[in-house]
Parts: C-alpha cells; structure tokens; sequence
C-alpha cells in the first residue's frame, strides 16, 4: 500500500505566519488579541488564517465572553507526522533498490 501524506494539510502548514500560529498555540491556547501580539499580523489577515486553519481541523475554538481562544489539535499534527515517518521508513527500506532505465 503506497503511503501518502495529506497535501491539503501540508499546504494549509506551508503558509509561514500559519505555522508561527500553530507553533504558538503548541506552546498554549491563545485569543486572537494575544497572536495578534505575538506575530506582529493585522487581525483582518489573521483571523483569515485562523479559518483556514479551522476549516482544515488543525485548531479549534474556545468562546470566552467577547474572545474567542484557540487551541491546537495535536491528533491532527500526529497524524501528519505519523505520515511522515511512515514515508521515511519506506525511503529507508527502498535505500539500496534502483529501477533500471529501459
């Protein structure tokens, strides 16, 4: 079975300030004001980035009164990096194997 990894996630993670926010909210669960903080973003941007990141299930939400805090799903990075590994083992084992040119 050919293992594959999740390109719709990989590209939802290849934007840089979605990754700054998903490395922050490893660290803890955070209000739009506090990323706004952390990453120097407009909150207009931002909060576009938090959809994105919650339409692809990496983050969810908290209501808190009048803020809304996020929070990362670490299920959805371990399956990720599950897929990683997985692939890693396979280049590993197929190291020495070469298909011949015609």
């Amino acid at each position: 079975m050919m293992t594959s990894v999740d390109t719709d996630l990989m590209r939802v993670l290849a934007d840089p300030l979605r990754m700054r926010i998903v490395t922050l909210l490893a660290h803890e669960t955070l209000c739009t004001t506090h990323l706004v903080e952390e990453t120097g973003a407009r909150q207009t941007n931002l909060s576009n980035h938090l959809k994105v990141l919650r339409d692809a299930g990496v983050v969810d939400t908290e209501p808190c009164g009048r803020f809304t805090y996020y929070k990362l799903r670490p299920d959805v990075i371990a399956a990720l990096a599950g897929q990683f590994g997985e692939l890693a083992e396979r280049a590993r084992a197929a190291a020495d194997r070469k298909r011949s040119c015609p």
